[in-house]
């Protein structure tokens, strides 16, 4: 029983220690599926060759860093759990708004392998991890997004529950863990207005933060108990909006079925803008798209004050641009990874359809969010007429889901665009879709191993 005085840490560590479905693990290795894909795409890009060079120089461990090989836990996290976010394709939840994945799965991968755990062990950590981060970050309301990255903040939490449940901790000592690693979380947008990679940083250092605690806890260090709702707990100090009771509140089932998966390369925020792009444009002949005078996109004010961005010169530039990203269907139809790059900024047609492209606010987009991330196209043709779509939610959330072999597909396709073998990308796979029936860990750590 949990006492009647307990800190939501303490009523969060009870709820993490109930035993885990076999539906959440078929989910927990979908959403596996899901971050490989995106770890392996992002193993290509500069920030990926910076964190190699740094973890190549670290002793041999029992945890696979990609593209490195066999490190300890700790060198492990620093580069997979940054490589997972690196293309803007990861998973997200929208009630939270952050992305569970890139945090979570790293620690209960490594940890996994670092503690010989089976594959059902793997499983449950993913699931548990996902939670407390889903849990924590819907708390902390949209005050917090507002200046901290709720991914690296809540991420904390899940990277140490993560842990936890591969270390079989008990429950105060699960406690333990969340407060501590609360205790030094956080991470600051200031880095989205400059060229830079650290939001990827931020998610390794959430991960390695969470899984410290973890071990902490197992040689008995105590952590705070009210970290997050004490009067200098997390909630004070960064969340003016802050709900507490949602870190506890009832649910039918385990939080990981509400997460939503990405099918283009590009911010979530454009993402139903993008849809509604599409619908819009299936209505029309190829001539009367060539009629096209104007594009009109309105959509909720957080789209808006981080893909608001008419002329974008870098690849991720371009990933935040509703601008570019709905150019890029006019021009290209189905978004693809190289509508995205550097060079595609520049790109004649591309430029030419930018131009016609004016955001705004929705009003009642903005109220839906974050529970619904939602937007409204209208074309504006020559000749006066007009055609408009809108989308509640978007390809990938929970309400219209991507399908295993969706799924699938999506991360072949990234694997590949990382270097990463069709043969081989395909073994992967099939050794983690192998997972929730007893598949064999020691197999997909040999498959990893082989990542170049």
């Amino acid at each position: 029983m949990i006492p009647p005085a307990a800190s939501l840490t303490e009523q969060l560590a009870q709820r993490l220690q109930q035993p885990v479905d076999a539906a959440a693990r078929q989910r927990a290795a979908l959403l596996l599926v899901d971050w490989l894909g995106c770890a392996l795409a992002a193993l290509r890009y500069p920030v990926a060759a910076q964190l190699r060079s740094v973890v190549q120089l670290q002793s041999f461990g029992s945890a696979t860093a990609l593209g490195v090989g066999g490190r300890s836990v700790n060198d492990a996290l620093l580069l997979n759990g940054a490589l997972g976010n690196v293309l803007e394709m990861d998973d997200v939840h929208r009630g939270a708004i952050l992305h569970p994945g890139p945090v979570v799965i790293p620690v209960a991968l490594a940890a996994a392998q670092a503690e010989n755990a089976d594959s059902i062990a793997l499983l449950d950590a993913v699931v548990r991890g996902y939670e407390a981060t889903i849990r924590v970050g819907r708390a902390l309301g949209r005050g917090h997004y507002r200046y901290w990255h709720p991914t690296s903040t809540a991420g904390a939490f899940g990277a140490a529950a993560a842990g936890a449940s591969i270390l079989r901790l008990p429950t105060d000592a699960l406690a333990d863990a969340l407060g501590n690693a609360g205790s030094r979380t956080g991470g600051l947008w200031q880095m989205r207005h400059e060229p830079v990679p650290t939001k990827s940083l931020h998610n390794a250092e959430a991960a390695r933060s969470g899984w410290l605690a973890a071990q902490l806890a197992l040689a008995g260090m105590r952590g705070p108990r009210r970290i997050l709702e004490g009067e200098q707990g997390l909630f004070a100090a960064t969340a003016p909006d802050a709900v507490p009771e949602q870190v506890i509140a009832e649910e039918e089932d385990w939080l990981i079925h509400s997460t939503s998966l990405k099918p283009w390369p590009a911010c979530r925020h454009a993402h139903p803008a993008i849809d509604a792009m599409r619908e819009a444009l299936s209505g029309l002949a190829e001539a009367d798209i060539a009629q096209i005078a104007r594009v009109e996109v309105r959509t909720y004010a957080e789209a808006l004050r981080f893909c608001d961005r008419p002329q974008p010169s870098t690849e991720l530039e371009a990933k935040f641009s509703l601008q570019h990203a709905l150019a890029s269907v006019l021009v290209h139809g189905r978004p693809q990874l190289d509508h995205y790059t550097a060079e595609a900024c520049s790109d004649t047609d591309v430029l030419h359809w930018r131009s016609r492209i004016k955001v705004a606010e929705d009003r009642d987009c903005s109220l839906r969010f974050p529970a619904h991330y939602g937007a409204t196209v209208q074309l504006w043709l020559d000749d006066g007429r007009s055609v408009e779509r809108s989308r509640i939610d978007a390809w990938g959330d929970p309400e219209c889901p991507l399908s295993a072999d969706d799924v699938i597909a999506k991360a072949m396709a990234l694997a590949q665009w990382g270097g990463v073998s069709a043969g081989l990308a395909q073994s992967l796979f099939g050794q983690v879709q192998a997972l929730p029936n007893g598949g064999s860990l020691d197999a997909l750590n040999t498959m990893l191993a082989r990542v170049a």
